[in-house]
């Protein structure tokens, strides 16, 4: 017995195989799943979902029905895919926080803005709202055409009359193969406006649309703070995002204290999350200027930011807040949509309304190419009844004794067969009611009805003026000033850059930074604290005291001429003994520090090396970026940076470790950015001991004891021109060397 074969056997190439499989789930992607159709903005299971509950009768004046039954509808008539997918999508379509204007009026548990999942389907009913009824309007009378299901057992639309313009009002979202859409949505008041305006104009530009339709309309409010060139870019190309905003207010409590409360959150974003994020950041220590977040919620949302202090600035703490959490998130545009002919591609807003336009305009067509021929059926029946009333005896006898009546009435009064069925299929209780005025009268009313339907047919300016009319009537029906049609999102302009200084993430205390002789450090609260009141470690002791603030940036110069920044804020506390300072920035070993103060604008400082080179820099030129530190002072051979003065006088009073005072003007030193410097005063032999900056008016002071000090006035026998050897440190000077 020869075997049979089960099928046909090709040799195909692979890459081949492999590409045609793949190119027919592409295609079912992009067209069967994912984009939406610009005509109707639905998805297949959108648009099956609204079929199915059209066909079970769930219209906004009847009662809800079990959300498992319109799955079960949908899944066994026109969806072949899983019921979670279909209830997932139906549940969307019920969100009022997801849509703008809801197709499904649910009742029960559908999820809501925290990000919580919806009830099982079997809990939760559901009925099409006034804007599904509005999409399916017509939909009986030839508006679209149908085409079987995936069983052929029975028919859905191809799409639906959309009297509605859905994909603009509630938008869309959907990743395909290759290709994504991401359509928000808006306002529909503005929506008819503009589509009033490109039926009136039809050759206007999308710049005047855009006068019409700002920007987005979210469900969940928010504030639009993108730039008005950046909107209109994104909707000339069908292509941009924008930028959307929290809506916070500023809330004063007793004795200057307040607190930020957030009424309105950004569109698809999950409150819960929102929070978490907040609470994440803030346990982080990465909102210094936050105490605490508060949900407050009930129907609406309240969202309680306490913040610090009362000092705290609430517009720096919230733009800190947009940069860091999803209180501002970019809303992404991308038209890509279904045509009228199935190719996907991407449209800019006028093509957009243009479409929905010209899918309303083959929708009155049909429908009224519908209604003409059942005006013409209607008619041809009345014209046959009139004769059945001239000849009401005549008509009774022919079906009581003819053996064909209808081949009989046919015959004798030239009756067409529509017309002898309608006469044949009457009740004899109708028959009293075949008045010759009333049929008259409906033929007459039906006359003008059928020449009104051809006029409009003939005529392109009587269609967009029915169209212009109709899109009134839904601008009035679910625009307006109504809770559902006024606008929810505020347009307001785009926000300046805001440099948030780093002082600003910090709150603002007095502390007092400790260096010990071994470089620990830490810092103390309050002003004051003396650094021979602490504790150091056994072989340590004090050597810094500095009055800063935790909002300062710290300067240290170090003995290899470079200076080195650290945020007063970032010092461990004072409790214990501070860590080493080489642990925050990169000072060798071998080098020390010299000096050490709070950064002040535009302060000038002396920095000299051992052998008495040395020159003027702005401290702005010495900010270092990294804990490398800056290279300012350029050391030569055998030398070391020794000191690094303010510059708050007209002279500075150099010593030498030989005991000699030179006098120099401030003007003499010169201001450099880097370098070695000039000579400011030689030496035979040792080099520079100290230096200090001096009024001449004021003298020259310095300490003899922790008591008394000592001035000299007469500065005269010690001045003289930068790089001189100067004289004889007056009688009295410290034998250390030191000005004290």
């Amino acid at each position: 017995m020869t075997d049979t074969p089960t099928g046909e056997i090709r040799d195909v190439d692979f890459a081949d195989a492999l590409g045609e499989r793949y190119l027919s789930y592409a295609l079912s992607t992009i067209m069967a799943r994912s984009l939406p159709d610009v005509r109707d903005g639905l998805k297949p299971v959108h648009r099956r979902i609204l079929h199915a509950m059209n066909e079970l009768r769930m219209n906004p004046d009847r009662g809800y029905k079990k959300c498992a039954q319109v799955v079960g509808e949908v899944m066994g008539k026109y969806h072949p895919h899983g019921d979670v997918a279909i209830y997932d999508a139906m549940v969307r379509l019920a969100q009022d926080f997801a849509q703008r204007y809801p197709v499904v009026d649910g009742q029960g548990n559908f999820g809501n803005v925290d990000g919580d999942n919806p009830a099982a389907m079997r809990y939760t009913e559901s009925r099409m709202s006034a804007v599904a009824q509005a999409m399916l309007e017509g939909i009986d009378q030839d508006a679209v055409d149908f085409r079987e299901t995936y069983d052929g057992e029975n028919t859905e639309p191809v799409v639906l009359p959309a009297r509605f313009p859905n994909l603009l009002a509630n938008g869309a979202a959907g990743i395909a193969v290759g290709m994504a859409t991401s359509i928000p949505p808006h306002n529909v008041g503005e929506i008819c406006a503009a589509l009033t305006h490109l039926i009136e104009h039809p050759n206007c530009t999308v710049g005047e649309l855009i006068a019409y339709m700002p920007g987005p309309d979210f469900p969940t409010g928010g504030v639009l703070v993108e730039g008005a060139a950046a909107i209109a870019e994104a909707y000339a190309t069908g292509r941009g995002a924008f930028r959307l905003r929290a809506r916070w207010t500023k809330e004063q409590q007793g004795h200057g204290a307040f607190q930020i409360v957030v009424t309105e959150i950004p569109y698809q974003v999950p409150k819960g999350r929102l929070i978490e994020k907040i609470a994440a950041l803030l346990e982080e220590k990465k909102l210094p200027l936050l105490a605490d977040v508060r949900d407050e919620s009930s129907e609406d949302i309240r969202l309680v930011l306490e913040p610090k202090t009362r000092n705290v600035d609430a517009d720096i703490l919230m733009e800190q807040l947009f940069r860091l959490t999803e209180l501002e998130v970019r809303i992404p545009l991308n038209l890509n949509v279904l045509d009228a002919a199935g190719i996907p591609r991407v449209m800019n807003l006028r093509d957009t309304l243009q479409a929905f336009l010209d899918h309303r305009r083959t929708v009155l067509q049909r429908r009224s190419r519908h209604r003409l021929a059942a005006v013409a059926r209607r008619m041809e029946i009345l014209r046959g009844l009139i004769i059945v009333y001239v000849n009401l005896d005549e008509v009774i006898r022919i079906i009581r004794e003819a053996d064909d009546p209808k081949a009989e009435m046919m015959a004798r009064w030239g009756l067409s067969d529509v017309q002898v069925e309608a006469i044949l299929d009457m009740r004899l209780r109708t028959l009293r009611r075949l008045e010759e005025l009333a049929i008259t009268k409906e033929l007459g009313t039906l006359a003008n009805e059928s020449s009104g339907l051809e006029t409009l047919l003939g005529s392109d300016r009587r269609q967009w003026t029915a169209i212009a009319k109709e899109v009134a009537g839904t601008a009035k029906e679910f625009g307006g000033d109504t809770p559902l049609g006024r606008r929810r999102t505020e347009l307001a302009q785009a926000p300046v850059a805001v440099e948030i200084p780093a002082a600003a993430l910090v709150e603002r205390e007095p502390v007092t930074v400790l260096c010990s002789q071994k470089d620990w450090i830490r810092a103390v609260r309050g002003h004051g604290a003396g650094a021979a009141d602490q504790r150091y470690k056994e072989g340590d002791g004090p050597r810094f005291a500095v009055n800063a603030e935790t909002t300062d940036r710290l300067m240290i110069f170090g003995s290899n001429g470079r200076f080195y920044m650290l945020g007063a804020d970032k010092l461990p506390g004072g409790r214990g003994q501070g860590e080493p300072l080489r642990l925050m920035i990169d000072l060798p070993n071998e080098h020390e520090t010299i000096a050490m103060f709070p950064h002040r604008p535009g302060l000038k400082l002396l920095v000299a090396s051992s052998d008495g080179r040395g020159f003027v820099v702005d401290a702005d030129e010495a900010l270092a970026q990294t804990r490398a530190g800056k290279q300012v002072l350029n050391t030569g051979s055998g030398a070391k940076a020794c000191l690094c003065v303010p510059i708050d006088g007209d002279a500075v009073a150099f010593v030498g470790e030989n005991r000699r005072m030179l006098v120099v003007d401030v003007a003499d030193i010169p201001e450099m950015t880097r370098g070695r410097g000039v000579i400011l005063q030689r030496y035979r032999m040792g080099g520079l001991e100290d230096a200090k900056c001096i009024r001449l008016a004021e003298g020259l002071s310095w300490r003899q004891s922790d008591t008394r000090t000592r001035t000299e006035v007469d500065l005269i026998p010690w001045r003289g021109p930068r790089g001189s050897a100067g004289r004889t440190v007056p009688q009295g000077f410290p034998r250390s060397g030191k000005f004290g």
